[in-house]
């Protein structure tokens, strides 16, 4: 027979390395929506997600993919993206009234000028208000792709979609 402790085992996300239900709770109390940033290599996602006992309610969503339909023809996975996906999460939640948010990075790595950043500073620009430092933004010169190769066509892109974003000129959504 064994006389060892008894062992407890973890929440399956947390065994897989999904969720980090310390920095969830923290989230949680705040009683705020979070503005949560997802990536992949070619995609980014934001969301405003409120805390339900149900389960999440997603109350604004963008995605980079969204942006072909609003003319942007570089890459959907870059800073620029990023940006004017985090631009159209909020001009959404702008519209649904919802002023305030707090900053959702889930288990990626925090650094400094990172995309996941870049579309925290377009959320901001798009209307959110949520608590950040201005020293971890990527660069006004990365965020409009001047660090790109072909940078004429996209700086000139980029404007172009953001400022139909802005204007809200086309229905997405």
């Amino acid at each position: 027979m064994a006389r060892s402790k008894v062992h407890k085992v973890q929440h399956r996300r947390r065994r897989e390395g999904k969720t980090d239900y310390r920095l969830r709770l923290k989230l949680l109390r705040s009683k705020k929506p979070r503005f949560v940033v997802r990536k992949s290599s070619n995609n980014i996602t934001c969301q405003v997600i409120e805390y339900s006992n149900r389960g999440d309610n997603v109350l604004a969503y963008s995605d980079s993919r969204e942006l072909k339909k609003l003319g942007w023809k570089a890459h959907a996975g870059n800073i620029p993206a990023a940006y004017l996906t985090g631009l159209l999460c909020g001009t959404r939640s702008k519209k649904k009234k919802i002023g305030e948010a707090v900053p959702d990075m889930g288990l990626y790595t925090s650094t400094k000028g990172s995309r996941l950043y870049g579309a925290l500073k377009g959320a901001l620009d798009g209307g959110l208000k949520i608590p950040c430092s201005e020293d971890i933004m990527p660069s006004e010169e990365r965020i409009s792709g001047k660090h790109i190769q072909d940078k004429k066509d996209i700086q000139k892109n980029f404007e172009a979609v953001k400022k139909k974003i802005l204007t809200g000129s086309r229905k997405t959504p």
